[in-house]
């Protein structure tokens, strides 16, 4: 495995690479990271148009590069990126024997100058997380097209705990026709529910076993759904008010359309329910598919 910081060193790296899977990461890896890369790993040389992103065609032809960089434009100014943990020498003992590259730039490197261009995302990034994280989705959208021109891959592996950046990178590389299979891989749980997730460490022991509450609250919907004649509002605000009751601060709890996160029309079969909650100083999003 090759550490690697400069874009040029990158690039060098790179240039005779037939097949590269990506796995884009701020680092701090949890088993949910590691599970991600492995994933890479299996996708070979895989392209998109030509075979499906989840069909595995000889992965040991694959250069598999996971990034490490924790991205200041997707920050807001009273959020953690100061405090955010940076482990770059744990998570590549972690990466030994997965992953072949790790591309861990400074700012620097990836804003060589005051970035004045970005990637303007769709309507659905103001809504959701986007509106309690104004910004977050349009600095994501804009290193993610970054790290996606430096690396080139042919397969990205992203988790769907983060359900609505799933969305918008796929709208974008779909709109800008980028020949990039995305794949979405299933979220990685601890024995009790709970999404894995860097924020995690900060939750204390009360709080942890609490936090399982928030995937619980979610497949109970999840079940009411499938029963069939559901209130989509009511079970919407019940969710709310139980996590409430129990001290939690709510910020959404939705149900949505898989595609596109739009709101789901009379009928729609392919959901998701997402949902954003704070425990104490810690915020947690979590998100269960439903099919009718």
């Amino acid at each position: 495995m090759q550490l690697i910081h400069s874009v040029s060193e990158l690039r060098a790296r790179l240039a005779n690479e037939k097949a590269v899977a990506f796995v884009p990461t701020m680092g701090n890896l949890h088993e949910g990271h590691i599970e991600l890369v492995r994933i890479a790993r299996e996708q070979g040389t895989c392209t998109k148009g030509t075979q499906s992103a989840n069909q595995q065609t000889g992965g040991g032809d694959v250069c598999v590069v996971v990034s490490i960089f924790v991205n200041p434009l997707q920050f807001g100014p009273n959020e953690d990126f100061d405090k955010y943990p940076r482990t770059l020498e744990a998570d590549c003992d972690k990466l030994q024997g997965l992953a072949d590259v790790v591309f861990a730039p400074s700012v620097a490197d990836m804003y060589p100058e005051q970035q004045t261009i970005y990637v303007e995302p769709p309507p659905i990034a103001n809504e959701l997380c986007g509106e309690f994280r104004p910004g977050h989705f349009r600095g994501m959208a804009t290193v993610v097209l970054k790290l996606f021109n430096l690396v080139q891959p042919q397969v990205a592996i992203f988790g769907k705990k983060d359900y609505q950046q799933l969305a918008i990178i796929r709208q974008m590389v779909t709109q800008f026709n980028l020949p990039i299979a995305i794949v979405g891989a299933e979220t990685s749980r601890a024995a009790d529910g709970l999404a894995l997730s860097s924020r995690n460490q900060y939750l204390s022991p009360e709080e942890r076993t609490e936090a399982a509450f928030l995937s619980r609250t979610l497949c109970g919907m999840g079940d009411a759904l499938k029963r069939g004649g559901a209130d989509i509002l009511a079970l919407e605000r019940g969710a709310g008010a139980a996590l409430a009751k129990r001290g939690w601060q709510v910020e959404y709890i939705s149900v949505r359309r898989q595609s596109d996160l739009g709101v789901p029309p009379q009928g729609e079969r392919k959901l998701v329910i997402v949902a954003a909650a704070r425990l104490g100083k810690t915020r947690l999003i979590d998100n269960i598919e439903v099919c009718l």
